[in-house]
């Protein structure tokens, strides 16, 4: 058992290799936190510990995982409201010493690399719902495909004529997260391959893609949802698909690879410069 802090709606406890985030239940708790549960957060996930003032005489202990280390925060991709953070946890001013010693023993346990992005997800994904109610569908996920079933009332004739669609986790290299509380949000699959025919950039037109809306697709469900779709799509070593193709394949794919948030700065350049090396 490590030291404990308890702020506004979670508590974190301290252990030698993690923190454990315990998310409070209550109207008042956001409901992405709720849904959460808890978390445990490898050390090695977290780049930096900050410890500000925050409004009305509270302070805000807040963890800054690393780049790639969250499937959760990476499919978020910056859209998360400051309050829905997980990362984040808010304490009545008077807890401001507590929170600075605690935010002191955790960057006493960082990582030299701590800076750098993650080689791979450190994070447990969380456990999503096994279907996802978007308004012109219905998502399911079952670990090794992901489906849309359209909606009769919601989807658009182009969808309804294309009739449901089925998606490998073989065919993907991740998703894009729209926030349902914006305009445009969305769950996007990235496919590995072209299709014969261009996808439609607009969402409701697209076959891979599930759009959003009042009472659909709300941010405690379709981003989890989102996040294990993510791990479980980067989790099948996708650079080996490169092997057998000839150099300038292997190098066009590998860049695919990259521009789709695939591999680090460092596998890139690691692999490209293999690549180019390697006798053909």
């Amino acid at each position: 058992m490590g030291d404990v802090l308890a702020g506004n709606h979670a508590v974190w406890e301290f252990d030698s290799d993690s923190v454990l985030i315990r998310f409070a239940r209550g109207m008042r708790t956001p409901r992405l936190w709720q849904a959460l549960g808890s978390r445990r957060i490898p050390l090695e996930a977290v780049s930096a510990v900050t410890v500000t003032a925050g409004r009305r005489d509270t302070v805000v202990l807040r963890a800054v995982p690393r780049p790639g280390a969250d499937p959760l925060m990476e499919a978020a991709a910056g859209q998360l409201k400051e309050a829905c953070d997980p990362y984040r946890m808010v304490l009545p001013g008077d807890r401001a010493t507590s929170a600075a010693a605690f935010a002191a023993a955790l960057r006493a346990q960082l990582g030299d690399d701590a800076a750098e992005p993650a080689p791979r997800f450190l994070v447990d994904v969380p456990q999503p719902p096994l279907q996802l109610k978007a308004y012109d569908a219905r998502v399911g996920f079952d670990g090794s495909s992901v489906d849309f079933h359209w909606s009769r009332t919601g989807a658009t004739g182009t969808k309804w004529k294309a009739g449901d669609q089925r998606y490998p986790l073989a065919e993907l290299t991740g998703v894009e997260w729209r926030s349902p509380g914006g305009t445009g949000g969305h769950l996007r699959l990235l496919l590995r391959e072209p299709q014969q025919t261009p996808a439609d950039p607009r969402p409701d037109h697209d076959l891979a893609t599930a759009v959003f809306g009042v009472g659909y697709g709300a941010v405690h469900e379709s981003l989890p949802f989102a996040a294990a779709v993510l791990a479980a799509a980067r989790s099948r070593t996708p650079v080996a698909a490169a092997r057998g193709r000839s150099g300038d394949e292997r190098l066009r794919h590998l860049s695919e690879l990259y521009s789709a948030g695939l591999l680090t700065d460092g596998e890139y350049a690691t692999l490209r410069d293999r690549f180019t090396t390697e006798p053909q």
